[in-house]
């Protein structure tokens, strides 16, 4: 009997490991599980998202092992991102934080921000205003906004919000993009802290990015706490499950 325990109980701690191997491993080298804590992605990312990252999409720095031994320089298997990109990456500032922005800026690009309009390369972006956006807070705060389509040289189309024309980043110098780095932004114009903060975030190294942002997995308003199981039908997004990040 103690002999058919021992067995068990050390076939339930090998399963149990292998599992955890299993678990590193897709973690790693695959998909990485991401919430969104911030405003600054909105309405294409709202807080309470919950969003897988492909790992492979730009290759393995180490940023991409668990807990970022810094063991390795650069990147292997490197792909280039593409310009609008949602990605999450490793705040240069600490190399600790993630955040989680729009690629807008390549290497070698000049971006420019004037009194709101985009521009890349000295052309301006197309902006079109959709309507207005209601952005509610979790304390209920009602703010309001404007809502636009951007499109993007190679005409790739995303939303963004602009509370204003006249902020702080809606009119900057320009930017050079250094090679090997990218200009990120958020889609929340007005309240996002991105690539224009020089000395706050600036140009991303290409080995602080993580991975791309690909689908959402779940969502929820904040209004119910994880042991409320009688408020989740109203506390989940059902509408924004499995959506495709773009």
């Amino acid at each position: 009997m103690k002999k058919t325990q021992s067995g068990g109980w050390g076939e339930t701690i090998r399963t149990v490991a292998y599992a955890i191997v299993i678990a590193m491993t897709i973690r790693t080298v695959a998909y990485e599980p991401f919430n969104i804590p911030s405003a600054s992605m909105v309405p294409t990312l709202l807080i309470g998202d919950y969003l897988f990252v492909s790992k492979y999409s730009y290759g393995y720095s180490h940023f991409s092992l668990p807990l970022a031994p810094d063991i390795f320089s650069g990147r292997i298997l490197f792909k280039e991102p593409k310009r609008g990109d949602v990605a999450v990456f490793k705040l240069p500032r600490d190399n600790k934080t993630d955040y989680i922005k729009r690629i807008i800026g390549l290497p070698g690009d000049r971006i420019q921000v004037t009194e709101g309009i985009l521009h890349v390369n000295g052309v301006a972006v197309k902006r079109e205003r959709v309507g207005n956006y209601t952005e509610t807070d979790a304390n209920g705060n009602v703010a309001f906004r404007t809502l636009f389509n951007e499109t993007l040289p190679e005409g790739r189309v995303h939303p963004i919000l602009e509370i204003t024309d006249a902020g702080i980043f809606d009119n900057t110098g320009e930017y050079l993009v250094p090679a090997g780095h990218y200009f990120m932004m958020g889609d929340n114009r007005d309240n996002s802290m991105d690539s224009r903060a020089r000395f706050e975030v600036g140009f991303v190294p290409a080995e602080n990015l993580v991975g791309r942002a690909e689908f959402l997995f779940f969502s929820s308003n904040g209004s119910a706490s994880l042991w409320e199981f009688w408020k989740w039908p109203s506390a989940i997004r059902f509408s924004r499950l499995f959506q495709a990040i773009r």
